[in-house]
């Protein structure tokens, strides 16, 4: 095989005796050889769609009475990591006062797990406890290795909507959030 480069400087600059590259019409040539260890351990990387136990549902009792503050639910385990979600009651963002969010947050790796960037994609809901007629947004994202990165939205429904009892997403002031992972990646070193 041939490597290296057509053209490293122009003729024009090798001959010209002024430049150096020329001493009584005899040229150098070298080349510096790197030996490059092969890695001993490869990450291989697998999507994968729909894994088990991927749906999560968080119920938030007394809703009217939540303070000004991000809750978080219980950790969840899909795949190789953990998760949670969280949300503001009175609102986060741009949707501040008047929507209320939801977001997903990457927490720790399981034991023996490759801490490493996660790919999450999942479905965000609301859920109307009266109908079918879901809140839900989709989000994906890498998520770091570290824990507390969140993804998700500020205004999964506006706060009138909310409290209004005849839409059904608030029943006996409680709320129902969930969260169903629809693709994770999961990280495995292999020799």
């Amino acid at each position: 095989k041939e490597w290296g480069f057509g053209q490293l400087i122009p003729r024009s600059t090798f001959y010209n005796a002024n430049e150096g590259y020329l001493d009584q019409d005899t040229g150098s040539f070298g080349a510096e050889i790197f030996i490059v260890k092969p890695a001993q351990q490869q990450e291989k990387v697998t999507f994968i769609s729909n894994p088990p136990n991927n749906v999560f549902t968080w119920k938030i009792l007394r809703f009217s009475t939540l303070e000004d503050k991000f809750y978080y639910s219980d950790d969840f385990l899909v795949g190789d990591r953990y998760w949670r979600l969280g949300f503001n009651p009175k609102g986060s963002g741009g949707g501040r006062p008047h929507a209320l969010p939801i977001f997903l947050f990457a927490q720790g790796h399981k034991a023996n797990a490759v801490a490493t960037n996660t790919w999450g994609a999942v479905n965000l809901r609301l859920k109307n406890q009266r109908s079918t007629n879901h809140r839900q947004i989709y989000s994906a994202a890498w998520y770091p290795i570290g824990s507390g990165y969140g993804v998700g939205v500020n205004n999964i429904i506006l706060m009138s909507e909310l409290k209004d009892a005849s839409k059904g997403y608030m029943v006996n002031d409680a709320i129902i959030f969930e969260a169903e992972m629809v693709k994770v990646s999961v990280t495995n070193i292999v020799s």
